[in-house]
């Protein structure tokens, strides 16, 4: 009888848990639905509620107008450039900064673990930034997108968190033993076995540059922007005013409905390739992050 309960009990949480995270995921879920319905869909039926679960009036009108931009491929091809480059070179910068902090008989570990925590809560502002970027040479390079953000300091300590908690200290002094040097034992021994992390820091990188539109118009001239900027330059132009409306058959009106549909698909065209990319990684996403977490 108590092991009849207890199956009873277990499948009553089972079902409730599965309530629970079903829930939860349509309510995560639903707003990047709402977004894509609303792409291909009249946007006055969409402020009108018409589109609560499927599409109204279906027009790819939007993403024709986005596409129709011809700066748009050269975005994506920016876009996949600045992201790749910025992407291997913010984890090497990574590990090669939260490794060596890992190991407790590193000297003055302690003075450069503050000295990277003191830049995550004080810096010289846009500005003095700016003015280091131009003196050295980087405006309108792609360096210029990457290097002076080069080392994310919360992520440097997510991955020196990993290495300090998640690989055994006997397995890297197992490795000096048998002769290879620290540089052999960090290429054959710490990065096969860091994999998880290495998977969560480059879905974070690639996130971050693939979304970063601001360094690209502080830094970058026209054609070499990134898609975001691309398509933040295309909503500006498709802004309702009155010289353009007078342009365009059906006035304010039409021109107003056009800049709606633009809003929505811009979204969608710019989320797209990370939701395609990050099912591949998302495996070794949940593994790295939670071995990566401050443990007590």
């Amino acid at each position: 009888m108590t092991a009849k309960k207890r199956g009873l009990s277990d499948r009553t949480s089972d079902i409730i848990l599965v309530i629970i995270c079903t829930v939860v995921m349509l309510i995560v879920a639903y707003p990047l639905y709402y977004v894509l319905i609303a792409s291909v869909s009249n946007p006055y039926d969409v402020y009108a509620g018409k589109t609560f679960l499927f599409p109204s009036q279906f027009t790819l009108q939007g993403y024709t107008s986005v596409f129709a931009d011809p700066n748009i491929i050269s975005g994506y091809i920016n876009s996949v450039k600045y992201t790749v480059i910025g992407t291997v070179f913010s984890v090497v910068m990574l590990y090669i900064t939260a490794y060596p902090l890992a190991q407790k008989g590193l000297p003055g570990r302690k003075f450069f673990s503050i000295f990277f925590l003191i830049t995550m809560y004080f810096g010289g502002g846009l500005i003095p930034t700016f003015l280091v970027v131009k003196d050295t040479g980087l405006i309108d390079t792609i360096w210029a997108m990457f290097l002076p953000g080069g080392v994310a300091v919360s992520n440097m300590i997510i991955v020196r968190n990993y290495f300090q908690n998640s690989i055994p200290h006997d397995l890297i002094e197992a490795s000096e033993i048998d002769g290879c040097s620290k540089l052999r034992t960090f290429v054959s021994v710490i990065i096969p076995l860091s994999k998880p992390i290495l998977a969560v820091m480059v879905v974070f990188s690639m996130v971050a540059y693939w979304n970063d539109w601001f360094t690209a118009l502080i830094y970058m001239t026209a054609d070499k922007a990134p898609l975001p900027l691309v398509l933040r330059n295309i909503l500006i132009k498709s802004s309702t005013s009155a010289s353009q409306a007078a342009t365009i058959s059906g006035g304010y009106a039409e021109l107003n409905k056009v800049t709606e549909m633009i809003k929505f698909s811009s979204i969608i065209v710019a989320a797209a390739p990370m939701l395609i990319v990050y099912p591949f990684v998302q495996k070794y996403f949940e593994k790295g992050f939670m071995a990566g977490a401050v443990k007590g």
